[in-house]
């Protein structure tokens, strides 16, 4: 399906052979041979291809989108959104499970049904709204008093402009792989800002071409249970210091 989009996205951009070349930094055979179907391009020139079109990197190689094309009347490029998922016995939908360990994995093989099926799964009884569900293993003190470890299931959002602003979602991108932090949106529409609880951290920015998936945060399923009697500045102190003793312990050495 790639060597077919990939033609088709080409010309639809009034791209030769060459200029796409250049602008993946690749030999021009290359492109003759992966419109051909005679080479499979390897994964930083799809992530690159996907950059240069605007889209995922699933919707580049799992739709036929001139046919797709034809069935909506337009010559445009979908934009829609290919989502592997899996079923139970009774057809509905799981909960798939994306350990930390597999969150490098994940950017690579979030649209192959494959990896989707070799994914931990489970159901959340109290979670009856409609839409696609997955968790993630979030690492790290960024989110605090979200403890690192903490798996966070979050529901698939379409569209990130319904997100209202300081929602906590898990960002899939290109960039910063799997994070869990507070969107807000940019007023020029060209990237998210992302926040973390933990004021230590500074607020980063990425661009909306590089977010590959988006996923507002429903619920957490954590094994630590809260401090009782601490706010969140002495939670925040006890981690700088912390953080102070194991720069002391490095220097002594």
């Amino acid at each position: 399906m790639l060597s077919t989009n990939l033609k088709y996205l080409r010309k639809q951009s009034n791209l030769t052979q060459v200029q796409l070349a250049e602008k993946l930094e690749i030999k021009r055979s290359l492109i003759g041979a992966y419109e051909e179907g005679r080479a499979e391009p390897k994964l930083a020139t799809l992530m690159k291809m996907a950059q240069v079109f605007k889209l995922s990197v699933d919707e580049l190689i799992n739709p036929d989108l001139p046919n797709l094309s034809k069935a909506a009347g337009t010559s445009r490029q979908p934009n829609v959104k290919v989502l592997s998922i899996t079923v139970d016995s009774q057809n509905r939908e799981n909960i798939e499970l994306v350990p930390y360990k597999a969150s490098a994995g994940y950017l690579n093989g979030y649209a192959d049904p494959e990896f989707m099926e070799e994914l931990p799964k489970f159901r959340l009884p109290m979670i009856q709204s409609p839409g696609t569900y997955r968790a993630f293993e979030i690492k790290g003190d960024s989110m605090l008093p979200i403890p690192s470890g903490t798996v966070i299931v979050g529901r698939y959002v379409e569209n990130w402009q319904e997100i209202k602003d300081g929602t906590p979602c898990i960002v899939v991108s290109l960039q910063e792989g799997i994070v869990f932090k507070r969107i807000y949106h940019q007023q020029k529409q060209t990237a998210l800002r992302l926040h973390s609880d933990n004021p230590i951290y500074e607020p980063y920015e990425v661009p909306l071409e590089d977010v590959v998936e988006l996923w507002e945060a429903k619920a957490y399923i954590s094994t630590t249970f809260p401090m009782a009697e601490i706010s969140l500045d002495k939670l925040t102190s006890l981690v700088l210091d912390l953080q102070q003793e194991v720069k002391k312990l490095k220097t002594s050495r």
